[in-house]
């Protein structure tokens, strides 16, 4: 069984148990799944990796040749990316200002629709995804310039 079909059966033990967190480790992996009071999935697994850039969360830091902070928003989890909720205006476009709590999109994942925060503060720089498109765990969402490092 793959890591995304593992993922799909935890959270369908979740919902069906009515569980708001579980955390399973294999091995090098080790994978939580946490649900918050708007009922949203938080999503972080921890995988072997010889690459230390990726930090804790969904955000990926990156520096550009200029010296301009760039990062990357990337998919918390497996499913369907969407830029707006039915009806509405998109959440972000391309200069806006984000910051930790900003809801940028929308994954939806089992019919459940799960809220993605930026995590960083800074304008968004690239929307890399097309709205409606299918995501895979750690892919690319925006591209964000940061203005302000969290420590």
């Amino acid at each position: 069984m793959g890591l995304i079909e593992k993922v799909k059966n935890l959270i369908s033990l979740m919902n069906e148990n009515n569980l708001t967190e579980i955390e399973v480790e294999e091995e090098a992996t080790k994978i939580r799944l946490k649900k918050d009071k708007m009922d949203s999935m938080q999503t972080s697994i921890q995988l072997p990796s010889a690459k230390p850039s990726l930090q804790e969360g969904t955000t990926k830091y990156l520096t550009s040749n200029e010296g301009v902070n760039l990062s990357e928003i990337v998919a918390p989890i497996v499913g369907t990316f969407y830029t707006n909720a039915p009806g509405a205006e998109p959440y972000v476009n391309i200069g806006d200002e984000v910051d930790e709590e900003t809801v940028v999109c929308i994954i939806e994942a089992m019919k459940i629709m799960n809220e993605v925060k930026a995590e960083i503060k800074g304008k968004i720089t690239e929307i890399i995804i097309k709205n409606g498109a299918a995501v895979e765990y750690g892919q690319p969402l925006f591209c964000v310039e940061i203005t302000e490092q969290g420590g």
